[in-house]
């Protein structure tokens, strides 16, 4: 399982780095085919091309995987030129020839993956050895402590146990061999230790080094994400500054209409006043004319013998105010209806 973790953990580092170098859409396909193939062995589909670049149509990881095969297939065929030979058997020779090849290749890679699978089982089993050894390490203190112990009490009794000087000694013997033993032994499986402590920083840093290169285009996604914010706020500022002028060109319409309407509101009331004035006027007028014009008919019933003789000029003064009063109530009628 992590093997499978780490191969799919390769294979995303890789396919990043290929979309850097090959910014082109069907190139960057061809390479991730060619990367599927050679490097991890396995056949590439279009299905899985698209899901790992994700960039262009379905049809496009399509179009390039055929285009791959057959120059794979080109390319692994086989001319045989011989001036002997008819060429359609010369032909068959070279798709024979490819062919074997390509069987080779295949009994190759799948001897490479057991090869693979062989050592990473050796390399488990070492490390199950390396626990175990551990294990028995700890014991064997354990036991060479409690022996130890041991020894301290039979060199305290050894006056009094003299009978069992020599099998004390040939103990001792014993277990300082064992000791020097487990000691080797444990050289031995300190060094397998380091071995595995050097392939796992190995590992560790190519896991550092991916999470570098993610962390790099977090900030640069940010830092796009940040510069969007500040045209946004730009935007809605001058925006905001905008109305504001907008409402203040309106208030001063608004402010400037309201003084035109009292001015004309103004301007009727005054002419209305005038109205009413020359209207009285026109009223006193027409009475004064149409007593004028009474005081005429009676006047001409009275001196009608006499103004027959007598010339225009010398009318009476009371006629003349009449008249002359006829022709203001006209001018005012007129200046009324204007």
């Amino acid at each position: 399982m992590s093997d499978v973790l780490s191969d799919e953990t390769r294979l995303a580092a890789d396919i990043e780095r290929l979309k850097v170098e090959f910014p082109k859409t069907r190139e960057l396909y061809r390479e991730v085919c060619a990367l599927l193939f050679f490097r991890f062995g396995v056949p590439p589909t279009a299905n899985r091309l698209y899901t790992l670049v994700r960039r262009g149509t379905m049809s496009t990881p399509a179009s390039v995987l055929s285009e791959f095969w057959a120059e794979l297939r080109e390319k692994s065929r086989v001319r045989i030129e011989h001036p002997d030979l008819p060429p359609d058997l010369s032909e068959a020779a070279g798709e024979l020839i490819g062919a074997l090849w390509t069987r080779a290749s295949t009994s190759a890679q799948a001897e490479l993956t057991a090869l693979r699978e062989e050592v990473e089982a050796q390399r488990a089993d070492a490390e199950q050895k390396v626990v175990t050894a551990r294990g028995e390490l700890g014991r064997t203190e354990t036991a060479l402590e409690q022996r130890a112990a041991a020894l301290l009490a039979a060199q305290v009794e050894i006056r009094e146990f003299e009978r069992r000087q020599a099998e004390e000694a040939a103990t001792r013997k014993a277990l300082e061999a064992q000791i020097k033993r487990l000691g080797e032994e444990a050289v031995v499986r300190e060094r397998e230790l380091e071995k595995v402590r050097d392939t796992f920083s190995r590992d560790l840093e190519k896991l550092r080094g991916t999470a570098d290169r993610a962390e790099e285009r977090l900030r640069a996604t940010e830092k796009r994400a940040l510069l969007e914010i500040d045209r946004e706020r730009s935007a809605v500022a001058k925006a905001q500054k905008e109305l504001a002028e907008a409402a203040k060109r309106a208030d001063k319409r608004e402010a400037e209409h309201r003084r035109a309407v009292d001015a004309l509101q103004a301007q009727q009331g005054d002419a209305r006043h005038q109205t009413g004035v020359l209207q009285g006027k026109l009223a006193a007028l027409e009475a004064t004319h149409k007593s004028l014009q009474e005081q005429l008919k009676s006047l001409r019933g009275t001196t009608r013998s006499p103004a027959r003789r007598a010339p225009a000029a010398e009318a009476s003064p009371s006629v003349r105010r009449a008249a002359r009063k006829t022709a203001v109530g006209k001018t005012a009628r007129a200046k009324a209806r204007t």
